[in-house]
């Protein structure tokens, strides 16, 4: 560092777990609690809003989130870490402008593409990205306001999280999303929605969904819906199997749902009984559980959906998933593919376009050689690939800050020429960036809080918070909020 007395300066660009916990874990090193080192640390983010894949990625009936948010805001409203919003890397801020005011930059921009689905026909009108469609549905302003509901059967490709907040969505009736913060715009499209019967699909059996079992508990609250197993995806598990499943408390719990729901449908079909949804209401709309099937081809005619191919899986001896030859055609109007994330490219940062995530070794960025480019790390899933929850981001951004204490140690980081933390604002500010703040957020949540409880859910009672989807409305109500200097 050039001068003693200023604090070492650091850029971390994304505002989710993977950015936030990076600053905080910086924070609470015994090298700063000790004094020993002083840090001065900007969360730069794209959105005018902070908390990332948690308010844009994640189903907003997610059990979850408000725990989630609820800790990330009590780390930014600390103070101690400055949040620098609708400013986008690679934009508003090249490479070099951010080493030119920061002594270190991390890329914390996780993963928010979807994976490919490499069959045939998975181009289609009517063939869908789940993160696509996530995006919509929570409103993120970057993509359209209308989403095409217009297909009765629809299938849902994959066992993990993002499948199981897709299907619940698809499947809900839209007056039970008002208990939650959508929009006006999602609300509107899904109760135009003509969807009847969502089918989730998993290449695998029902022990090993990532389903947690209160997850799974919750596929069959909805009203008006009937979750249908078919027998044959529970019949095929083996008694060695079955030992196995009841070993592990979690996986045990989750099987139990399904097993439960498909001797509750099996019940009602040898008495004669008409379908009840769990409160023991009509049905109106069906949640179909399909296991053991792999995608093979998306069907289609005129250039749309029509339906689905699978062949039928098993284990094979050693545990993996093989092939039984049997294939199976399911009618349908639309498919989302969710099996997975894939992290986007970052203008003039080296990247492995395999994996989806930056080049680096324990969070220090590599070019493509693997020798370390000075200055630069990453965090999160854009370091390690779109896997793994909480607890490994907590994990990956101890190993990425504990590259770079012993960077700032050894000296080899060659400090930032600009290091007033003003700079950046007049940079900003000089480019025509209109940058939002932790005060500006803090605006715009009253905001979003008053136009919830000016409105009503389907009980008649006031809405915890209607989320604003124009970038422009976020930014006017946000920059209305702030103080100076950052609005002057």
């Amino acid at each position: 560092m050039s001068s003693s007395q200023q604090p070492f300066r650091l850029a971390v660009i994304g505002s989710g777990p993977a950015g936030v916990y990076a600053a905080e874990t910086l924070l609470r090193s015994k090298q700063v609690k000790n004094g020993d080192l002083e840090v001065s640390i900007d969360l730069v983010d794209r959105m005018p809003t902070p908390f990332g894949l948690i308010r844009y990625g994640v189903a907003p009936d997610h059990p979850r989130i408000k725990g989630i948010i609820t800790a990330l805001h009590r780390i930014l409203g600390r103070g101690d870490i400055r949040f620098l919003g609708d400013v986008e890397f690679g934009t508003d801020l090249t490479a070099e402008e951010l080493r030119a005011h920061y002594d270190a930059v991390i890329f914390a921009t996780g993963a928010l593409q979807d994976a490919d689905l490499d069959i045939p026909g998975i181009e289609l009108a009517g063939s869908h990205g789940a993160a696509d469609f996530v995006a919509w549905y929570d409103g993120n302003p970057d993509y359209p306001r209308t989403w095409e509901l217009d297909a009765e059967s629809v299938a849902v490709i994959g066992n993990g999280n993002v499948a199981l907040d897709v299907s619940r969505v698809l499947s809900k009736s839209a007056d039970e999303l008002l208990r939650t913060e959508i929009p006006a715009n999602v609300h509107e499209g899904l109760q135009a929605a003509n969807t009847t019967d969502v089918h989730v699909f998993g290449r695998r059996g029902p022990a090993q969904t990532k389903f947690s079992p209160l997850e799974a508990r919750e596929l069959a609250h909805p009203q008006g819906l009937q979750v249908v197993m078919d027998p044959r995806d529970l019949e095929q598990i083996t008694e060695a199997e079955w030992e196995t499943i009841k070993a592990d408390k979690r996986t045990d719990q989750v099987v139990r749902n399904f097993s439960g729901w498909l001797e509750e449908q099996q019940r009602r079909e040898a008495a004669g009984e008409e379908p009840t949804d769990k409160h023991g209401g009509p049905v109106s709309r069906r949640l179909h559980m399909h296991f053991w099937h792999r995608p093979v081809e998306v069907l289609g005619e005129d250039g749309r959906v029509t339906g689905m191919r699978f062949e039928r899986t098993r284990l094979d001896t050693e545990g993996r998933v093989e092939g039984t030859g049997e294939f199976v055609d399911y009618e349908l109007g639309a498919v989302y593919r969710a099996v997975g994330y894939h992290g986007s490219e970052l203008p003039g940062i080296p990247y492995d376009a395999k994996r989806g995530v930056i080049h680096n070794v324990a969070g220090r960025v590599t070019d493509t050689e693997g020798t370390v480019v000075p200055g630069l790390y990453a965090n999160g899933w854009i370091k390690r690939g779109p896997v793994g929850l909480i607890g490994a981001t907590k994990s990956d951004a101890i190993e990425t800050i504990a590259s770079l204490l012993e960077d700032i140690e050894s000296g080899t980081l060659t400090p930032a020429p600009e290091r007033d933390e003003d700079s950046i604002l007049r940079l900003l500010e000089d480019k025509g960036v209109p940058f939002t703040t932790w005060d500006g957020w803090m605006a715009l949540d009253e905001h979003e809080k008053a136009l919830g409880a000016a409105a009503v859910d389907a009980d008649d009672e006031p809405r915890a918070r209607v989320k604003v989807v124009e970038r422009e409305e976020m930014v006017r109500v946000a920059r209305e909020g702030m103080s100076t200097p950052a609005n002057a």
